[in-house]
């Protein structure tokens, strides 16, 4: 490697690292569960809602990230200040409940993998999980946190890849399932479970406040479009990642379950049904790779609560300012009063991941508006195509959420 290649690479991983904190949030145990439902009840079927879901999630976040770099707020702040108080604030107090929600789901996967792992009981690993991450989020800087999740993701990437080097893969029905779109009988509940916990509406904040607290120079223009340039890249590899670990956890479980006829009703039962199948190995693996999706989720979750809630007072993400660490622990205690509340573990992870869906197009609706104000966005305001390209995926996402309404209701 010449020193001008090696100079660009050192440039580059200056770049990198914003993306994995938000794949942390789409390979989540809120994503476990309904991938594991998906593959065990309708085998390589919805496949194609991970690629449709990460093609939406690269799109949004790329844009997202754009808000970030420009105007060095994040969607919240921007929110707050350039839109109607009586509009902002409902959108961003449904925003504070979907970051609740994701909570609920991260800290939940924790706790039935320290219950997995060491016998402690659910709610108790709830508690855990929490404080752990608590404190993780007051004593860490981002730069910190940002080596420790990506050395989660790398251990829970390579987890998956040896967990499907033990199974059967049909890779002609997997490429099948992976581009052509089918909705079985009563499968719209965990299409749009698989569809909020890859598209999580608590990750276009998170994004957006990443992104431009590493203070760049917003004035300086190379800078910014240095940005902008790299920006992509790490959004396009990281959510990449995110897509094969996705289909993974569906290929395993269309390959151990679906393949057996056997319907997943929770995590305890997937790894339970993976040690006479695969082994205790496979199933300490899975354990093990659900403890660290669970602790660094949970970390970006509150990150992404405490975002939300300092920009509904206009105010950057810092974990010592206090609204800042009072969205962190308004997110984290009022979802382990839920976690206390609830009597079925798994199904409040599908439930939750639905509730992020439904929330949604709140958050793609704030935030085409503000990326495409020029007011907002100066020079750097969305074109023609993007606004069509982002109004679009506003409105599959709101399709999708009718075809739920109208299966649960008939």
């Amino acid at each position: 490697m010449t020193h001008e290649q090696s100079q660009k690479a050192r440039e580059f991983l200056r770049y990198i690292g914003p993306g994995i904190l938000i794949t942390v949030g789409f390979i989540d145990p809120g994503n476990w569960a309904s991938n594991m439902a998906a593959g065990a009840d309708y085998g390589y079927q919805l496949l194609w809602m991970v690629t449709l879901s990460t093609i939406m999630l690269i799109i949004l976040q790329h844009n997202v990230a754009h808000l970030g770099i420009v105007t060095g707020l994040c969607l919240s702040e921007a929110a707050s200040i350039y839109l109607p108080a009586w509009l902002a604030r409902p959108v961003l107090l449904s925003a504070v409940i979907a970051a609740i929600a994701t909570s609920l789901a991260e800290v939940l996967g924790g706790a039935i993998a320290l219950a997995m792992l060491f016998g402690i009981p659910i709610k108790i690993g709830a508690v855990l999980t929490a404080v752990f991450c608590s404190w993780l989020l007051w004593s860490n800087a981002y730069q910190k946190l940002e080596k420790l999740i990506i050395g989660f993701v790398s251990l829970i990437g390579l987890s998956f890849l040896i967990e499907l080097s033990f199974v059967q893969i049909d890779w002609g029905q997997a490429a099948v399932g992976w581009v052509v779109p089918s909705i079985p009988d009563g499968a719209m509940l965990i299409i749009m479970s698989v569809l909020g916990a890859v598209v999580m509406p608590h990750n276009l904040f998170l994004h957006s406040e990443i992104i431009q607290s590493r203070q760049w120079n917003l004035e300086d223009e190379t800078v910014i479009k240095k940005q902008l340039k790299y920006e992509f890249v790490d959004t396009l590899l990281s959510m990449g990642i995110g897509w094969a670990i996705n289909s993974a956890m569906i290929l395993i479980a269309a390959a151990v379950f679906f393949s057996h006829q056997v319907s997943v009703d929770e995590l305890q039962q997937a790894q339970d049904m993976l040690k006479p199948l695969l082994g205790d190995g496979a199933a300490i693996l899975f354990a093990i790779a659900l403890f660290l999706a669970g602790i660094a989720s949970t970390t970006t979750a509150g990150i992404a609560g405490g975002s939300i809630f300092a920009g509904m007072f206009k105010e950057p993400y810092n974990i010592k300012d206090q609204h800042s660490y009072t969205g962190v622990f308004l997110t984290y205690i009022l979802s382990v009063l839920v976690i206390f509340l609830i009597d079925n573990p798994f199904e409040g992870l599908i439930y939750s991941q639905m509730a992020l869906s439904v929330q949604l197009p709140w958050t793609i609706g704030i935030q085409v508006y503000l990326t495409s104000s020029y007011k907002v966005m100066g020079k750097y305001v969305n074109s023609t195509w993007t606004k069509i390209v982002l109004c679009s995926i506003g409105v599959i996402v709101a399709i999708l959420n009718i075809l739920l309404l109208k299966e649960l209701l008939f």
